[in-house]
């Protein structure tokens, strides 16, 4: 999807460096990295286990420090920014879904997915817009069914809905699929590509699975932390 020439890029990564120092070693973790991802896009982030993606994404939501260099997100600079500041951020810029779904045990499927919102004192009805998110990933009949009652497939669905709740323009999804089997994570992937093309959402995914990368429209492949290659693998991009 071709970004609008208003806006700022998505996301902006400048000469972006992370290392370890545990004298007298020092250990780089990520090597001068450089990229823009366009409003809109879908941006998959792939490499071996230890190419550094992991913690690229990490960097990029403010959930670590960079080493040096700086990240723009949606027109924010965030690279010298508080952990309040960078809180804030994260509520009203960016919707998560991990790997291991991350729900929180005691709420139910519905609750989960509210929380966002009500962290980050979203207006209008986040009740409606819940209910209607569960609806679109196929559990308007689970919403009070709580996680250890729900599949792994069905929970995933859960956290899809939970990181579109608040509508934030870009969303990071790191291996989504990585605990589910092939037909469930096929569903969770496909959920996720309609749910972000709907909610005209910048997508941020990481992976290690190829045929999981080409869903987006571009790949950017990282090794020892460092680019190794980006390639726009669907036209318009």
């Amino acid at each position: 999807m071709p970004a609008s020439t208003d806006l700022p890029d998505a996301i902006e990564v400048h000469n972006l460096w992370k290392t370890i120092e545990n004298p007298p070693s020092r250990v780089e973790i990520l090597r001068n990295i450089n990229f823009t991802v366009p409003h809109g896009q879908f941006l998959a982030i792939m490499g071996a286990s230890g190419s550094g993606k992991s913690t690229l994404l990490g960097l990029l939501a403010g959930l670590d420090t960079i080493t040096s260099g700086s990240i723009v997100l949606d027109g924010t600079d965030i690279t010298n920014l508080g952990e309040d500041q960078l809180a804030r951020l994260r509520g009203r810029k960016i919707g998560f879904v991990f790997q291991s779904y991350q729900l929180v045990p005691t709420l139910t499927a519905e609750e989960n997915i509210l929380l966002p919102a009500e962290l980050s004192g979203l207006n209008g009805q986040p009740r409606v817009r819940a209910r209607e998110l569960l609806e679109r990933v196929g559990l308007s009949n689970r919403g009070h069914h709580y996680p250890v009652q729900l599949s792994g497939g069905e929970q995933q669905r859960v956290a899809l809905a939970r990181a579109f709740i608040t509508q934030p323009p870009i969303l990071m999804a790191d291996e989504p699929t990585g605990n589910l089997d092939s037909a469930n994570g096929q569903h969770i992937l496909d959920l996720l590509v309609k749910l972000n093309r709907e909610e005209k959402t910048t997508l941020v995914l990481v992976t290690h699975d190829r045929r999981l990368a080409e869903f987006g429209d571009r790949i950017l492949t990282l090794r020892d932390g460092e680019v190794l290659s980006d390639e726009v693998t669907r036209v318009g991009a």
